[in-house]
C-alpha cells in the first residue's frame, strides 16, 4: 500500500531521534555563533587598507567572534577626512574605527565626533610607546587615538657626491652649489613646495631650525600666532633664497612627495626631504640611486636643533559605535607590537613601539631604523587646534605666492600672521 512504511523497532527510532536531536543542535549553535558574531567597521586611507590586508585576513580566520571589515578609503587625505565627516554628519557612520591623521584629532574631538579611549584602554595605553609617537593623541584632557605608525620628514642625501651630510642651512647650500657648478647634478635640494599640507610640514620644519614657532603659548595666555617674528621671516626667505638661487628648481610650487622623489630618484639632486616611505622606493632594484643613498637629520642654523614634522597615523573610536568595546578590541590589534614589526619588515613604516625601535633583528631588516629613531627624539607637532586646517590654508597661500611670485618673505608672513590672528579670533582661541 502506497505511503505506508512498517513501524521501526525501538532502537532504530532512539538512534534517529539522538542523530536528529545532535544536528539541531548544531545549527542552533552555528546560528548563535553567527548572532553573537560582531564585525567592526574600519575606514583606512588605500596604502594602509592595502598593507594591512593580510593581517586583518590573518585576524578574521584567528577570531570567531570579532571580525574586521576595512572600507578602503581614498588616497588624499583631506578627501578621506570629508568621507569621514560626511557620514558622521548623517548621525549614523557605518565605520566604528578611523585611520586618521595627526592634525584632525583636535577638530574631531571638540566636534564631539569620537569617543575617549581611557575607559575602554586604560590610562596607561601610551605606555612603551616612543615618546615623539606619544604625541598628538591627546586633547583637551582626554586620550582619543592611538597611532599605528610614526612618520617624520628627513634629509635624503647621496652618499657618493659627498663623505657625510650637512649640519647646517649654511653647510646645504655650501655642498648644493659646488655640486652643481661641477656637473654633478642639476638641483642641489627638492623638497615639497606645492600648495597643500606638504608645504607647511615643510615650513614648520625650516621654522623651527630657525629658531622660531607657529603659535607661541605663553603661560596663561591664549595661543598666539608667530609668523611675523624675526625667526619666522629669516625661515621664509631661506625657502624662497633657495628657489632664487637655483638651488631649489622654480617649478618646487607644483612638487610634492612623488615629484621629489621622481626627482631625486633619477639622480637629479643632491638633497631631499621626504618622509620614511621614500627609502624603500630608493633601494629597490634597478633604482638609479640604489646603494647611493644616506639619511640624516633636517637642517638647522647653527645652534639651533632641527625638529622634524611629526606625521603620524592612528586609530580613533568613532562616536555611536554599536560595538565600542570590540572596536577597542580591534584598535588594540592594529597598534600591537606585533603588527608594527610586520609593517616596519614589509613596508618600512616606522613603528611606535620603543622596544621595535631598539630592536637589533628588527634594524637588520630596516636599516632605516636608526634615522628613524632619531627622528622621534625631535619630532615637532603642528599645532593642536580644532582650526589646524584653516591656519594651515592661510600659511600655504602666502608661502606658495612667496615661492611663486617672489613677492619679500616679510609681506607674506605679515599676510600670513594676519590671517591666522582673524581664524583665531573667530574660533574663540584668542582674546
Amino acid at each position: 500500500m502506497t505511503g505506508w512504511f512498517p513501524p521501526l523497532p525501538n532502537p532504530a527510532r532512539r538512534l534517529i531521534a539522538v542523530v536528529l536531536a545532535f544536528w539541531l543542535a548544531l545549527a542552533g549553535g552555528l546560528a548563535l555563533a553567527r548572532a553573537r558574531r560582531v564585525t567592526v567597521g574600519v575606514l583606512m586611507p588605500a596604502p594602509f587598507a592595502d598593507a594591512t590586508a593580510e593581517l586583518v585576513q590573518q585576524f578574521n580566520r584567528d577570531h570567531r567572534s570579532v571580525q574586521i571589515a576595512v572600507s578602503r578609503g581614498p588616497l588624499d587625505t583631506e578627501a578621506l577626512s570629508d568621507l569621514a565627516i560626511s557620514s558622521l554628519l548623517l548621525g549614523d557612520a557605518p565605520y566604528d574605527l578611523l585611520l586618521m591623521d595627526v592634525t584632525w584629532t583636535p577638530k574631531y574631538a571638540a566636534a564631539g565626533w569620537l569617543e575617549p579611549l581611557e575607559p575602554l584602554l586604560g590610562d596607561q595605553a601610551l605606555a612603551g610607546m616612543a615618546p615623539g609617537a606619544q604625541a598628538g593623541n591627546a586633547f583637551a584632557g582626554h586620550l582619543w587615538r592611538l597611532p599605528l605608525l610614526a612618520d617624520m620628514g628627513l634629509l635624503y642625501w647621496r652618499t657618493d657626491l659627498m663623505a657625510a651630510p650637512p649640519r647646517t642651512t649654511t653647510e646645504l647650500e655650501t655642498i648644493a652649489r659646488g655640486l652643481q657648478r661641477r656637473g654633478a647634478v642639476s638641483w642641489g635640494y627638492v623638497w615639497q613646495g606645492r600648495q597643500y599640507e606638504g608645504l607647511s610640514c615643510v615650513f614648520l620644519e625650516v621654522l623651527r631650525g630657525f629658531g622660531g614657532q607657529w603659535l607661541q603659548h605663553d603661560a596663561g595666555q591664549a595661543p598666539q600666532p608667530a609668523l611675523q617674528s624675526p625667526e619666522a621671516i629669516a625661515a621664509a626667505n631661506w625657502l624662497s633664497g633657495l628657489v632664487r638661487q637655483g638651488i631649489t628648481p622654480r617649478a618646487v610650487a607644483t612638487v610634492s612627495e612623488a615629484e621629489a622623489l621622481q626627482i631625486f630618484g633619477a639622480g637629479e639632486a643632491a638633497f631631499m626631504r621626504n618622509w620614511p616611505y621614500a627609502w624603500r622606493e630608493l633601494t629597490r632594484p634597478g633604482s638609479a640611486v640604489a646603494g647611493r643613498v644616506g639619511v640624516a637629520p633636517l637642517v638647522a642654523v647653527p645652534g639651533e636643533q632641527a625638529a622634524a614634522t611629526q606625521g603620524s597615523w592612528g586609530f580613533s573610536l568613532l562616536k555611536g559605535s554599536r560595538h565600542p568595546r570590540e572596536a577597542a578590541e580591534v584598535l588594540r590589534w592594529f597598534t600591537s607590537e606585533a603588527v608594527g614589526r610586520q609593517l616596519a619588515i614589509r613596508y618600512g613604516y616606522t613603528p611606535v613601539w620603543t622596544s621595535l625601535l631598539e630592536d637589533p633583528s628588527l634594524e637588520a631588516a630596516l636599516p632605516l631604523l636608526p634615522a628613524l629613531r632619531q627622528g622621534l627624539l625631535h619630532a615637532e607637532l603642528r599645532p593642536l587646534t580644532p582650526v589646524y586646517a584653516q591656519l594651515s590654508d592661510a600659511l600655504q597661500r602666502q608661502l606658495s605666492a612667496l615661492l611663486s611670485d617672489d613677492q619679500p618673505a616679510a609681506l607674506a608672513m605679515a599676510r600670513a600672521q594676519r590671517q591666522s590672528a582673524l581664524i583665531l579670533q573667530a574660533a574663540g582661541e584668542t582674546p
